[in-house]
């Protein structure tokens, strides 16, 4: 048929587009490619355990264990097993409910990014390929005992030799770049060998979306991007005048590259740990409102938001300010999104659902006509659901009792029904024909961190109706020239 002379015209194309990615992969990928093999025997291995089990048993097969390997929790297992590449493509499906069915959106919830150290003779030796001169003529001394590992760096604690200021040293470890390219061009045939034979794919244009996830990870991985986001953070807060308020690390440049990033190490406790915050500030509130104000702020004022917000990256530092840590993933807002997300946030508070519709609708608009009114209809029917289910819950942790561990414990489950609920949002505007890009789930997923924190810290306050937070550009009085 004629469909098919067509695709064969294209092969050429394909053949080449898959040697030259070949090619440019190198030896590394078949030691990957070993190693991919071993992580597949070991979940492998897990699924035929489990199933074993459950064959027996009078309720049969679960659900989630007959696409075997494929099915989300055993393919998320297999991610984190295969490190690096898989465990931040894990975090990337976790976050684009737009690509991705739900339930995989789901349980990627769950990849964590935890990886074993690196020897500290192996850090040291990257560090004097790195600097180029004796490691004893820039630090003081480096902690050989890491303070964090996970699949791309790790970071130990260090003090440097001519200011004696205290710093962390966030370094690469080895080997991690060849991964990546061996992990993402192998991700890229498979995309594109996919799209040849289903020619359906092509409008879920995956080849796009690998070649985005790509670009995002190469990257996290030059730090020298890092320190230029973290630098522009910290022009901004000084721009806007939050500097007694807010702070993000002081970047060391004669002692960072591509692969270390030295930076000022900033003391403190992540916005979740209420009783140490209650011990440093007399208003937890007036935290979350500084917070909240800051990264807002930036959604407009700065070239760049903070786009990844969880307990680690958000503190409270000694001095009482708020610090933002840690800019490997940043998001950047085009002026169109971000007017329809005003709009979008407005009525989200005010529960005007026509304005929401005609927001999201302006979003993720695709050219289809959209019936506006039944949308409308759609969303307040996923909003009302939620909002009793909160109330209830919120009602029996208050019962139960008024101590942070039950407001803990809240919080867990408030934060998958948050999720639940953005997939939900994301789901009924797909069957209007919808595609939001994915700086809106970005920023919803900010937005759902903050609304953790505000249960957390603020249980009365209206995160998005109070008078104190600037959301909108107009309330916006310093802008940034």
């Amino acid at each position: 048929s004629k469909k098919w002379l067509d695709r064969a015209g294209e092969l050429p194309k394909l053949v080449e587009d898959l040697l030259q990615t070949s090619i440019s992969t190198g030896p590394r990928g078949a030691f990957r490619m070993a190693q991919g093999i071993q992580a597949l025997l070991g979940v492998g291995g897990e699924w035929l355990n489990d199933f074993s089990k459950t064959a027996n048993t009078s309720e049969g097969i679960p659900a989630q264990m007959r696409l075997g390997l494929l099915s989300p929790l055993y393919l998320r297992r297999l991610f984190e097993r295969m490190g690096a590449t898989y465990i931040k493509l894990g975090q990337f499906i976790a976050s684009a409910p737009t690509f991705f069915p739900a339930e995989y959106v789901e349980e990627f919830q769950n990849c964590f990014d935890r990886a074993p150290p690196v020897p500290y003779s192996e850090i040291e030796s990257i560090l004097h390929e790195e600097l180029q001169r004796p490691l004893d003529s820039v630090y003081e001394y480096i902690d050989p005992v890491p303070i964090a590992s996970a699949s791309i760096a790790q970071v130990h604690g260090a003090r440097l030799k001519s200011s004696q200021k205290d710093v962390v040293i966030k370094v690469l470890k080895p080997g991690i770049e060849d991964t990546l390219v061996a992990d993402l061009n192998f991700i890229y045939l498979v995309a594109r060998v996919l799209e040849f034979l289903s020619p359906e794919l092509e409008r879920t244009s995956l080849v796009a979306i690998i070649k985005d996830i790509k670009e995002s990870m190469l990257e996290e991985v030059d730090f020298r991007k890092e320190a230029v986001n973290m630098e522009a953070f910290q022009r901004y807060i000084e721009a806007m005048g939050f500097d007694r308020q807010a702070k993000s690390p002081f970047v060391y440049h004669h002692c960072s590259t591509k692969r270390v990033l030295t930076m000022e190490r900033l003391y403190g406790v992540p916005l979740t740990d209420l009783d140490s915050i209650r011990s440093l500030v007399p208003d937890p509130e007036l935290t979350l409102v500084t917070a909240l104000n800051v990264w807002f702020g930036s959604l407009i004022s700065c070239e760049s938001f903070h786009a990844d917000v969880h307990a680690g990256n958000l503190w409270l530092l000694r001095d009482g300010r708020v610090g933002f840590i840690d800019f490997g993933i940043v998001g950047r807002i085009s002026p169109r999104t971000w007017a329809a997300m005003e709009i979008f946030l407005a009525s989200f508070a005010t529960e005007d659902y026509n304005a929401m519709a005609s927001a999201l609708s302006e979003m993720g608009a695709t050219g289809n006509d959209i019936d506006v009114d039944s949308f409308a209809k759609d969303l307040q029917k996923i909003f009302s659901s939620l909002q009793q289910e909160l109330d209830t819950e919120i009602i029996v942790a208050a019962a139960r009792s008024s101590d942070a561990t039950a407001v803990s414990a809240n919080v867990v489950v408030d934060e998958r029904q948050m999720n639940a609920l953005f997939l939900d949002l994301v789901r009924v505007s797909e069957s209007y024909g919808l595609k939001f890009p994915r700086e809106f789930a970005l920023l919803m997923k900010q937005l759902l961190y903050f609304d953790r924190y505000t249960r957390l810290l603020a249980p009365s306050m209206n995160m998005l109706r109070d008078e104190r937070i600037n959301i909108t550009s107009n309330k916006q009085t310093r802008r940034m020239n």
